[in-house]
């Protein structure tokens, strides 16, 4: 079996590639267009077989569609809310899914759904098709996507959960999971997992339980009996989530996290916390003092923006604290995050629109 180690793409298909993307008229990052064509040519020297260039090929024209979909909203914040296809419209779940997405949409915010009934016809209904984003699933036994996003032109059919679980993530700012069934409890993992390991940016998440219910609480103490004492997760890795059955907590976890918070980024070992609004002296001293345990060496200072981040124009406006942070303590970025949140200085709270009513 050939391989592309053995059978390198020479320079002539290389200058066959950039010709074909100047042909094509790509100015825009041709390089790593030029990549992803090489890619699929070193598939074939490779000799992969059929079925293995249909994955490999339906992945790639799903997550086109679904980056197409979401392009027009690129600086609308979004989040996403998980919970069960099954749940009917008289059960209190149905209503509070319903009543925290349109809480979150008078707020500025989308809402993404997996695009199907139960849980993620009420966060449709209750955001309303302006404001909501659906990324569904092809199943066999499944109903076609909600009427209120189908009908206003809002949905990506997805053959593969993988690709599915990309686009439910990667573009949203927040995650709502109200109970639901095995595919719920995979998202919510999923997340947390991504939390925990840090291949994720910090992002608040959220499981809301119906009022009085005790869901999530039953997902607390299996953590508590089970998972802590047996070491397979921190004592603090639930630290981060807020089990509530509050939609106005909700509401506010998912923006309150946003507050004074607006991006991060690492240079080397040093990491960049871009944030809304410029702290003052006394309260970056209190978070260098609050926060030495989950530095290495030095504290964390306010700074001009980094010669990386210069070369790259990024976020340069923002005023900046750095750090030299612990990489295996990136599941308290959290905390830091809620703590500038917290300062004085960072902006006052966006006053909410009146919510539409839902249906």
């Amino acid at each position: 079996m050939s391989t592309s180690s053995t059978n390198p793409i020479g320079g002539e298909v290389t200058d066959h590639i950039r010709a074909v993307i100047e042909e094509a008229g790509v100015t825009a990052n041709a390089d790593l267009i030029a990549r992803i064509l090489a890619t699929g040519i070193g598939l074939g020297l490779d000799e992969t077989g059929r079925l293995d260039l249909k994955i490999a090929s339906s992945a790639l024209t799903e997550m086109r569609s679904a980056f197409r979909l979401f392009a027009p909203y690129e600086g609308v914040p979004k989040v996403t809310i998980f919970g069960s296809a099954r749940t009917r419209p008289a059960d209190p779940l149905y209503r509070a899914a319903a009543d925290v997405a349109a809480a979150l949409a008078a707020r500025g915010w989308m809402v993404v759904t997996g695009a199907g009934p139960g849980i993620m016809q009420a966060a449709a209904e209750g955001a309303g098709p302006d404001r909501s984003l659906g990324v569904s699933i092809r199943l066999p036994f499944e109903d076609k996507p909600n009427a209120i996003i189908a009908e206003a032109d809002r949905v990506v059919a997805m053959k593969y959960f993988f690709t599915r679980k990309l686009m439910l993530v990667k573009e949203s700012r927040g995650f709502v999971c109200v109970p639901g069934g095995f595919g719920t409890l995979d998202e919510l993992f999923e997340l947390l997992t991504l939390q925990q390991t840090g291949k994720a940016d910090p992002t608040p998440i959220v499981l809301l339980d119906a009022p009085g219910g005790s869901f999530w609480q039953g997902l607390q103490q299996f953590a508590d009996e089970h998972l802590i004492p047996g070491g397979v997760i921190s004592p603090d890795d639930l630290d981060r989530v807020l089990v509530t059955d509050s939609v106005e907590a909700a509401a506010s976890e998912i923006t309150g996290f946003w507050r004074n918070y607006d991006s991060l980024r690492w240079v080397g070992s040093q990491l960049v916390l871009r944030l809304c609004a410029e702290p003052t002296d006394a309260e970056v001293d209190g978070l260098a003092e609050q926060f030495s345990g989950l530095v290495t060496e030095g504290r964390i200072e306010r700074t001009a923006p980094l010669p990386e981040e210069i070369r790259d124009g990024d976020r340069l406006d923002l005023p900046r604290l750095v750090m030299t942070f612990d990489r295996y303590r990136v599941g308290d970025l959290h905390r830091l995050i809620r703590a500038v949140g917290a300062f004085s200085s960072a902006p006052a709270a966006t006053p909410p629109e009146e919510p539409r009513p839902v249906r």
